[in-house]
């Protein structure tokens, strides 16, 4: 199960999170911290680097709203530092915008390239750091607040999904002995077997959830038929030997991978390798490979 409460606790402490932001300053010279610092630290928590890898460390651990980076520092530039910061899915949002000198269309577009989102060019002048501190911060804030919306949507459309197969496995097994618990289990099965068969991501997730629909059909199968105490008769057997088109027939209605794979092993889980299976007869690599994996 998906937990949705994660995610809604996740967006509201994020709308009450932020009282001041942190905004981290990177500079090898001492009066140009000090110049920023003086400029910031009104409005803003300030904290300071001197070096690229003081500043990756910084980051890493205490997660600044924003960076203020020079580009031209001993050791590692500030391209190189930026590069870093954007490479890491820990901190790869945080928005950087360099303080330089270089004003050359090949050194902004360097910085661009890197992973910046604007320049503040030397000699700094407080009205155009603090309109440009303040601009990016609102819109890496709301870039944020919409990531976790995205996140929470995604969630609930994953816990609606997962609610849909549940409802059809079960619709399908009403009238079995199979349990939840043992049809989730076979699911889990089917996609270690499809793992191992080298299938991607989403497809091990698709054989999960399309596994425990295999006997969707069997809810056009009628109850004398299902329940019968006895050995079905010919008549009887034929009619039960139908589920498999029923199930393909619900849902292959819709486009969705998903539920194309779960038509797919509906209409051939009772297939067998020598041809002797139903309700085609299908021999060997002709039955589907999601159907063999099932069966």
């Amino acid at each position: 199960m998906i937990d949705l409460d994660y995610f809604n606790e996740s967006l509201e402490s994020f709308e009450c999170s932020k009282n001041r932001f942190k905004v981290l300053v990177v500079d090898d010279l001492a009066d140009n911290i000090n110049i920023l610092k003086g400029i910031l630290q009104e409005q803003y928590d300030v904290l300071v680097a001197k070096n690229g890898k003081l500043a990756l460390s910084i980051i890493a651990n205490q997660q600044p709203d924003l960076v203020l980076l020079d580009v031209m520092m001993p050791e590692m530039n500030g391209y190189q530092v930026c590069e870093a910061i954007k490479k890491d899915p820990a901190t790869c949002h945080i928005p950087v915008i360099f303080i330089t000198a270089m004003t050359s269309i090949e050194d902004e577009q360097e910085g661009f390239e890197v992973g910046a989102v604007d320049f503040i060019t030397k000699p700094i002048t407080p009205l155009t750091t603090l309109a440009r501190v303040a601009n990016h911060l609102a819109l890496s804030q709301q870039d944020q607040r919409n990531r976790l919306i995205i996140e929470q949507r995604t969630a609930q459309l994953r816990e609606s999904l997962y609610s849909a197969v549940k409802m059809l496995s079960e619709a399908g097994t009403y009238n079995d002995e199979m349990t939840g618990s043992h049809m989730w289990r076979m699911a889990d099965y089917c996609a270690l077997l499809a793992k191992s068969l080298g299938w991607s991501e989403q497809e091990v997730e698709n054989i999960h959830l399309a596994a425990p629909m295999h006997d969707t059909g069997k809810i056009g199968i009628p109850d004398t038929i299902l329940k019968a105490p006895r050995k079905l008769t010919p008549e009887e057997w034929d009619i039960m030997k139908q589920h498999p088109v029923i199930g393909a027939n619900i849902l292959g209605n819709s486009k969705a991978p998903l539920f194309k794979m779960a038509a797919e092993v509906s209409l051939g889980h009772h297939e067998k390798w020598d041809g002797s299976g139903y309700p085609s007869g299908l021999k060997g690599e002709e039955i589907p490979i999601s159907a063999r994996i099932v069966a």
